[in-house]
């Protein structure tokens, strides 16, 4: 089963919690054991699972790409000024896998997952949000 999940992003760099758009998805597909596989479309964004509670932390995770990938420094910033958005989502990754026990995400207590925006804000990202059934 797979579904589009679409979301508008509000900065040039966040973290946006989509946990409850994939656990609606799930929902939606009956899937009770199996594996969920969330991915980002496009060059400059990224998926994370990542600390739920405190926001700090997501806040950190942006923080430490700045320092670690600046902004303006790239040959590809001559093309449209975005290459650290390209670098940033690379070292993040477009996608996580998350098993499916019993109908539910088989995230910890702390964890959620996110999308990660590195050149916003956007009026629309995709993300596609794939379930595989446990065939037994």
């Amino acid at each position: 089963m797979r579904e589009i999940i679409t979301i508008s992003t509000s900065a040039r760099e966040i973290l946006v919690d989509i946990t409850a758009k994939v656990e609606a998805v799930v929902r939606a597909s009956g899937i009770n054991d199996g594996l969920v596989n969330v991915y980002a479309q496009g060059a400059t964004g990224a998926i994370m699972i990542q600390e739920n509670w405190d926001d700090s932390v997501q806040t950190d995770v942006v923080n430490l790409l700045r320092k670690m990938i600046p902004q303006g420094v790239w040959l590809h910033d001559a093309q449209d000024g975005n290459g650290d958005s390209h670098l940033k989502s690379g070292l993040v990754g477009p996608s996580e896998t998350v098993p499916l026990i019993d109908g539910k995400l088989g995230l910890s207590t702390w964890q959620n997952i996110f999308f990660c925006e590195f050149d916003g804000p956007r009026q629309e990202r995709r993300i596609v949000c794939t379930i595989l059934q446990d065939p037994s």
